[in-house]
C-alpha cells in the first residue's frame, strides 16, 4: 500500500545544542543513542508537533538538570511528502518502558523508506505528536529548517530543592 502524501505544509520543532557534537538537524544522535522509535541501524530525526512538546521531550530526558546552550529550529515539511500516522491502538505496548515494540516498528518503517514522515504519539504528552523524519528517504532534501534560536527556559521548571 502506498502511503498518502501531505496536502499542506507541516511545521515541527526540534531542540538541541548548535555547538554540540551533533548538529540540530542531524540524526547521528539517534544512531549513537537510540530513542523510543529507532535502533542504531535505523537513525531518524526526532521532532515534535509543537514547540512546547519539544520542550517537554527535552525536559523528560534532562532528569531535572537544565540543558546548557539549547536552541530550537522549526522544520518545514512541504506538500507532496509521504507520511504515515501511527494509531496507538494498533500497536499495543508502543509506550512500554522496554521500548521493544516501538523500536521494532520504527526500525522496520525507517529501513523500508516507504514514507519520509512517521507521526507517532508523544509519551510525555499523550494528546500531542512526535514527528520522525527519515533523512535516508529520497525526499529528505525537500525538508528545510530555520536558523537556530535560543530556548528560554523558565526557572520554575527547575525548582531549587528546599531544605527541611
Amino acid at each position: 500500500m502506498t502511503p498518502p502524501t501531505l496536502d499542506r505544509v507541516l511545521t515541527c520543532y526540534r531542540i538541541g545544542d548548535p555547538d554540540g557534537i551533533y548538529k540540530i538537524f542531524d540524526a547521528t544522535g539517534s544512531k549513537l543513542h537510540p530513542g523510543r522509535w529507532n535502533r542504531r541501524t535505523s537513525p531518524v530525526l526526532y521532532a515534535a508537533e509543537h514547540y512546547s512538546t519539544a520542550m517537554l521531550e527535552k525536559l523528560a530526558r534532562a532528569n531535572g538538570i537544565l540543558p546548557p546552550n539549547q536552541h530550537y529550529i522549526s522544520i518545514t515539511i512541504p506538500p507532496g511528502i509521504s507520511y504515515e500516522i501511527l494509531d496507538p491502538a494498533a500497536l499495543p505496548g508502543w509506550d512500554s518502558a522496554s521500548m521493544n515494540v516501538s523500536r521494532s516498528y520504527g526500525h522496520t518503517w525507517q529501513q523500508s523508506k516507504r514514507s519520509l514522515l512517521l507521526i507517532v504519539p508523544s509519551v510525555v504528552a499523550r494528546l500531542e505528536h512526535d514527528y520522525l523524519i527519515n533523512l535516508e528517504h529520497p525526499d529528505a532534501l525537500r525538508v528545510t529548517h530555520s536558523r537556530h534560536r535560543p530556548v528560554w527556559w523558565d526557572a520554575r521548571l527547575f525548582p531549587k530543592p528546599t531544605t527541611p
